[in-house]
């Protein structure tokens, strides 16, 4: 039997197991296996050839099915295979030149007399860590460790992106805002955290977005970028400035309790479209407001993250470049893996194809204009609208997609409950002559719905309430709590 271990983002086609016992002597015949036992995983995991989708790689160990023998790679009684998606060693050299190391006053001495004592970075290391300059894409659960701990070591200058403002769920993980941060700029809230951990930090601050067409005048400024960004269109959009630039991007990931860690440095390695060469199809992966986030995970891999920068800034130890590093939090187990840089990679291969940002089309690359495409024809309801027939005794059915963990924070009056991996096969518990509403947290998931049942074959009227059940919280049950 071979072990198959499943990611978070991949669990809910799988009813939720992490772990499966599959028989099969090649990859391909495991794959297939799985797809036998999961139905669901078809559409989420594979194209219509029955390969997997671009964004999910595959290793056997430690190693990439891509450096081995593809789907043709036999497999043994007791090997493991894990499907990794999208949600680098020796004693490299600092990225800090010598003639930018700064002088240590008595005072910093002091400060940072920890370091000092440790010959891997000592005064030396000390000197090009006050020197350097890292950008931050990112103030929310990744962003506040890779800052605190940055700003505490003394990095010289911190820059911050983030367009958000501070919201009471972000506090949960978030720790650089605190209850009087709410409705504040990220990006000021963290200064203002950055300057009471460590006044000599320089902190420059961007609210904004961070786009194509600011992405090289921005990142242009900074020795290192550390992505803590949320989305793919961003994940991207770095990458590919840090490649055009020749610096490196820290990654990190995460979702639920599963995180990803690695350095996509071209000029050493791999790049992140050498891992992922596409994204997932929009609305497939949720995100964290969707599914959620174990409060620490963002402290252990945002940590992980502000450790590899130190390392590029100081030289020396081994660097992520080449490596990912997955971890799941409620086993406690990590993983490494190997990458392995992509000789056709459209950005760092032989024959480069994407050469400047703002004539690439990153919605489009990640799916987000198709989306608003196949979204246009989903018609919503509001809460209120949804009230007024439900009063007036109109025959409705309700169905909520969220997961029973939601549902024991709040329930919907009435609701019927039907997961989304389950709906395809159980349309005939539907009236096609009465109209359905789906609802969800936020009103994504219940579009993803209704696409779905679309795409099955049912005919009858579906409608997404609008804002999710949050919006019923908010405009027609006050009791209701919002989460």
């Amino acid at each position: 039997m071979i072990k198959v271990l499943i990611p978070t983002t991949l669990r809910s086609f799988t009813d939720q197991n992490s772990e499966l016992l599959l028989e099969g002597g090649t990859v391909r015949e495991v794959i297939a296996a799985l797809a036998d036992e999961y139905p669901n995983t078809k559409k989420a995991i594979f194209d219509e050839n029955g390969v997997p989708r671009p964004f999910v790689n595959i290793f056997v160990g430690e190693n990439n099915i891509k450096k081995l023998n593809g789907y043709d790679t036999e497999l043994k009684d007791g090997d493991t295979v894990m499907l990794i998606p999208a949600i680098a060693g020796g004693a490299p050299e600092s990225l800090i030149p010598e003639e930018r190391a700064e002088k240590l006053t008595n005072d910093e001495i002091m400060r940072y007399s920890r370091h000092l004592l440790l010959k891997e970075i000592g005064v030396k290391g000390q000197k090009k860590l006050k020197a350097a300059k890292v950008l931050i894409v990112g103030l929310g659960g990744l962003g506040t460790p890779l800052a605190q701990y940055l700003a505490a070591v003394g990095v010289g200058t911190l820059g911050l992106i983030d367009f958000d403002e501070v919201d009471s769920s972000n506090l949960q993980r978030q720790v650089i805002h605190g209850t009087r941060d709410v409705g504040r700029p990220k990006v000021m809230s963290a200064k203002d955290s950055i300057k009471q951990i460590n006044p000599l930090v320089k902190v420059e601050t961007y609210n904004m977005m961070l786009t194509a067409e600011n992405a090289l005048d921005i990142i242009e400024e900074y020795d290192i970028v550390a992505d803590a960004s949320d989305n793919y269109k961003t994940r991207y959009l770095v990458n590919d400035a840090c490649v055009l630039l020749g610096k490196p991007d820290v990654f990190g990931a995460m979702y639920q309790f599963e995180g990803q860690t690695s350095v996509y440095y071209a000029k050493e390695g791999p790049c992140y479209r050498c891992m992922y060469p596409a994204p997932p199809p929009a609305g497939l992966v949720p995100s964290c407001a969707e599914g959620g986030v174990i409060g620490v995970l963002p402290g252990i891999i945002g940590t992980i993250q502000a450790n590899e920068v130190i390392k590029l800034i100081v030289g020396g130890g081994e660097r992520l470049v080449g490596r990912l590093m997955v971890l799941d939090a409620w086993k406690m187990r990590f993983h490494e893996l190997k990458i392995d840089k992509d000789p056709d990679c459209p950005i760092c291969g032989k024959n480069r194809t994407i050469t400047e940002l703002e004539e690439y089309d990153y919605e489009e690359f990640c799916g987000i204009k198709k989306q608003r495409e196949e979204e246009a024809p989903v018609e919503s309801i509001t809460a209120k609208e949804l009230h007024r027939r439900m009063e007036a005794g109109e025959k409705i059915t309700v169905i909520d997609v969220r997961e029973p963990h939601e549902r024991a924070i709040v329930k919907f009056p009435d609701a019927k409950v039907i997961p989304i991996g389950q709906l395809a096969r159980r349309q005939n518990e539907l009236d096609p002559d009465i109209d359905t509403v789906f609802i969800c947290k936020e009103g994504k998931r219940s579009i993803l719905a209704v696409n779905t049942l679309r795409e099955a074959g049912y005919k009858g009227p579906m409608y997404n309430l609008k804002d999710g059940i949050n919006s019923w919280a908010k405009d027609i049950d006050r009791a209701m709590p919002q989460y």
